[in-house]
């Protein structure tokens, strides 16, 4: 990969893609879109990670089915509605496929449907139905429409496009994602659409990806519970024409990397944006045995209400963090943790080899009180290290999840 860089236009970036969103009725507030499109000129490579949760919404369902043979073209979302516990909630899903034969031509089992909002409440067709032609007229080659259309409690848009290179070839990866709530999960997170005109298998798509987000999106938490609708799906039209990947070597290795760049982005995006949120909580763990106690000892203290609530209060109280880092489930030597914090107020340490060290209190203060705070631990165990991603726990979060269905 000669180089690595972003771009603009989110699932637009890559070559090939449209996407539009408008408000069709859905939500009360018509200054908040709800209705979503994504299309690719040509049927693409497609694979997806779904919600592990038992209780699965119906769109989770279809989409499954439609992409089960490796192709899709298009992606359909509302936000608003999750169609989650409803008896006619994969027929509804099932139609909003078909509503995207209507305007487009696609066959309705090669689109990816998706819905977000609350869980319970039946699903109306009739809104989305009567404005199809509208979101389909929509189009356009900037997403910021659509990623605006599939967020719920979500303050700002997210999105990310990369370019590189792959055998001469000019490649590009586009993404967008909702979700700052219901974010604990063990295989994705939220609602992720990513785009790219690289030239791929679907298996090699679907082994990307499912390594992927091992490391990246299901390295978040926001609050501990995982959603119902959780999915993440990545579309290749191969519109960039470089030589198709399909087994391991360096073009894949690249586009790994690629992918990646984009996916911790989109992370990191929704931890900061987390319900009530005011800062973005980085764990770094180094010096573990393994991958997975690595991984493990993060997601512990990324997952702690009572470290989230200390860095919402700008208190260093490291003993919290050595708390979670107990209960974690590996045989970590306490004795030998060191724990700082840093932000770019600088850096506090404040435990070496498992004990408290001096630190002044107001200068603790003033690294905990920006809005982006690493924690960063030191195990001194081995070489394998992982990061996750988290927000502070706020009164505001109790506020928007009090009243969140009325």
């Amino acid at each position: 990969m000669k180089f690595l860089r972003e771009t603009s236009g989110g699932v637009c970036a890559p070559l090939g893609f449209k996407a539009g969103g408008i408000h069709c009725g859905i939500r009360k507030n018509k200054d908040k879109k709800d209705f979503a499109l994504i299309v690719s000129d040509v049927p693409c490579a497609a694979a997806g990670v779904f919600t592990q949760n038992l209780v699965k919404g119906a769109p989770v369902l279809v989409t499954k089915r439609n992409i089960a043979n490796g192709v899709a073209q298009a992606v359909i979302c509302n936000s608003g509605n999750a169609n989650t516990c409803n008896k006619d909630g994969e027929e509804v899903a099932e139609k909003m496929c078909a509503l995207v034969t209507k305007v487009a031509g696609i066959d309705s089992s090669d689109v990816i449907v998706a819905s977000t909002g609350v869980i319970g409440l039946p699903l109306d067709i009739t809104p989305m139905a009567n404005a199809i032609g509208e979101l389909y007229s929509s189009l356009s080659l900037n997403s910021d429409s659509a990623a605006e259309a599939i967020m719920t409690t979500d303050t700002v848009p997210k999105s990310v496009a990369v370019e590189f290179e792959l055998g001469g070839k000019t490649c590009r990866i586009g993404a967008i994602a909702k979700g700052v709530g219901m974010i604990c999960p063990n295989m994705a997170t939220t609602l992720i659409f990513i785009t790219t005109d690289v030239s791929i298998s679907s298996q090699m798509l679907q082994k990307a990806l499912s390594e992927d987000v091992k490391t990246s999106f299901n390295m978040v938490s926001i609050d501990g519970d995982q959603s119902t609708n959780d999915t993440c799906c990545i579309l290749a039209n191969g519109l960039a024409e470089n030589q198709k990947i399909e087994e391991a070597g360096a073009d894949f290795s690249a586009f790994r990397k690629a992918l990646h760049y984009c996916t911790v982005k989109l992370s990191k995006m929704i931890a900061k944006d987390g319900e009530g949120a005011t800062k973005l909580i980085e764990c770094n763990v180094r010096g573990a045995k393994t991958a997975k106690m690595a991984k493990n000892v993060a997601k512990s203290v990324i997952k702690s209400s009572l470290v989230k609530a200390a860095m919402f209060g700008a208190d260093a109280n490291w003993g919290r963090v050595l708390c979670a880092i107990g209960y974690a489930g590996e045989p970590v030597d306490v004795n030998r943790i060191d724990v700082s914090f840093r932000s770019s107020k600088g850096r506090l340490p404040v435990c070496e080899n498992g004990s408290g060290i001096p630190f002044d209190e107001q200068f603790a203060k003033e690294v905990l009180l920006k809005d982006e705070v690493e924690i960063n631990i030191d195990l001194k165990l081995g070489g394998c290290k992982a990061s996750a991603w988290g927000c502070d726990l706020t009164y505001d979060y109790v506020k928007i999840n009090g009243d969140y269905r009325t």
